[in-house]
């Protein structure tokens, strides 16, 4: 799974923040994080909503209620809390909200109820190749990173399905069907005749 690190040190030296206050002019003023989850507009003052060491999971879970996302391992080793940052797959437990200001957040919630992605998980009962959701646990993760794939690469082959959806945990054991699963999302999207969220 491609993981986007951010930027923090270099957006707190740039704004000259410290400890969620910024020093412009010689003034002190709360740092303001704005992150755009799911279209709407978030404003979190630093030190006050959230503080510099919060994750983004953390912060989508526990201030704005998005909890669709899951956290198991919170160190980065399973992928359930993947979102989609400026439409990359990332891990929400490894990013700090910081990271996140000035980014636009798709969770789960984000997605459309008819997405082909979801659909394909939904419907997804070959025999041979059994379901994509069993305890529903690592859904949320997997069905985000290959919505992010998806995005890029409409076509992916089993290969490229494989290594996107590489950096998650089902716990259920149903990796076959998930990967058969996203090639069904493909097929949704080119009989739709598109690739973004349709």
């Amino acid at each position: 799974m491609t993981e986007d690190k951010g930027v923090s040190m270099e957006a707190a030296k740039k704004n000259q923040v410290k400890n969620g206050i910024r020093e412009e002019n010689g003034e002190s003023t709360p740092y303001i994080v704005k992150i755009k989850v799911n279209g709407i507009l978030h404003e979190l003052k630093v030190g006050y909503d959230i503080q510099p060491s919060h994750t983004l999971a953390h912060v989508l879970r526990e201030n704005l209620g998005f909890t669709g996302l899951k956290v198991a391992c919170d160190e980065g080793a399973c992928g359930a809390c993947t979102v989609i940052m400026d439409g990359k797959a990332v891990l929400s437990c490894m990013t700090l909200a910081i990271e996140a200001d000035g980014r636009e957040i798709l969770t789960i919630e984000g997605l459309d109820k008819n997405d082909p992605v979801v659909e394909a998980f939904a419907e997804q009962s070959e025999p041979g190749y059994g379901t994509a959701i069993q305890c529903g646990y690592c859904t949320p993760g997997f069905v985000m990173s290959a919505r992010a794939l998806l995005d890029k690469n409409p076509d992916p082959s089993m290969e490229e399905v494989k290594e996107a959806l590489s950096g998650h945990l089902c716990r259920c054991g149903c990796y076959p069907a998930i990967a058969h699963a996203v090639v069904h999302a493909s097929e949704k999207i080119a009989a739709k005749g598109g690739s973004k969220n349709e």
